[in-house]
């Protein structure tokens, strides 16, 4: 997942060129989701900080910007839905439940500084290297910021809403399986 790309005027990539980035750094079968920087891919390569590094320094290279990569396998994805906090309530709807995957583990204290947020009415909950976030009035209205929240958990992050993470766990599967 790339953070902050196609999210207004600057840091744009589409996802031809973006398939082909992955391509030319010998990742196998690269599809996007979406317009966000949603990228699955099969490599043999396993460790997580080399192939981040590898592909942040190709979308430089190709896209003249940086964007931090974050990576999940599909191990990892089914774990996300696994662990839902959320998961048993029928209130939530999945287009305002959203996923902070974040680059690292969190900071030590990291679960008490994110119980401290103020963020009625959103509901937080770290688990792992992910932050859960409920906006039950919808993200745009909320005063929750990522900024808050990264500074809670001492990691940046970026977030997917739980439909993606659906839609990504699905193209990783089916990739997996082929």
């Amino acid at each position: 997942m790339l953070r902050g790309v196609n999210l207004g005027p600057h840091r744009r990539v589409r996802m031809e060129p973006l398939r082909a980035t992955y391509e030319s750094i010998g990742f196998a079968e690269p599809q996007t989701c979406l317009q966000s920087g949603n990228v699955i891919f099969k490599t043999k390569e396993r460790d997580l900080a080399k192939i981040a590094a590898k592909i942040e320094k190709a979308i430089e290279r190709d896209c003249g910007f940086h964007s931090d990569v974050i990576l999940r396998t599909a191990a990892d994805l089914k774990n996300v839905l696994a662990t839902n906090p959320f998961a048993k309530r029928g209130d939530v709807l999945p287009g305002q439940l959203l996923v902070t995957f974040l680059a690292a583990a969190p900071a030590a204290d990291a679960p008490s500084r994110v119980a401290a947020i103020k963020a009625d009415p959103e509901e937080l909950h770290l688990h792992g290297r992910e932050l859960y976030v409920y906006y039950p009035n919808g993200a745009g209205r909320s005063k929750l910021t990522m900024a808050m929240m990264e500074k809670a958990v001492g990691v940046s992050g970026t977030a997917r809403n739980w439909n993606t993470i659906g839609k990504l766990l699905d193209m990783a599967t089916a990739l997996e399986a082929a």
